[in-house]
């Protein structure tokens, strides 16, 4: 709060009999509300550079996504003076994984001027 910027670390398990491997950065979308064809992508900013990183079964890796905070409350606002947006759920795809709809816990996504910074899948747990 009060820093400009919001932040979700995002769990990947692997919940399959083999190992896995993932590769690079995600890509991010807000949630079309049911309907795959209504998300809305965000424009990724990579961070740090992408390596492999194989996940063993009931293993993990993490991504951590950074986003412009909107500023206020219930009439939020964008201090780049865009209109906040927000989703009820995000959807993170990654090379090796897939695309899966996740929510925050505080139950929305709330963003301002459609970009998101990620960094690359790692096996070290992010916070």
């Amino acid at each position: 709060d009060g820093t400009g910027t919001g932040a979700a670390v995002v769990e990947f398990g692997n919940v399959s009999a083999k190992s896995c491997v993932l590769n690079g950065h995600p890509s991010v979308a807000g949630a079309g509300n049911g309907s795959p064809e209504h998300n809305s992508p965000l424009s990724v900013t990579p961070t740090g550079s992408a390596s492999p990183v194989t996940v063993a079964p009931g293993g993990k890796a993490w991504v951590k996504l950074t986003f412009v905070q909107v500023q206020g409350e219930a009439d939020g606002y964008c201090e780049s003076g865009a209109e906040p947006v927000v989703y009820p759920t995000i959807v993170v795809g990654l090379s090796g994984s897939g695309a899966h709809q996740v929510a925050l816990d505080d139950g929305v996504f709330a963003e301002c001027d459609n970009t998101v910074t990620t960094t690359a899948a790692t096996a070290a747990a992010l916070s």
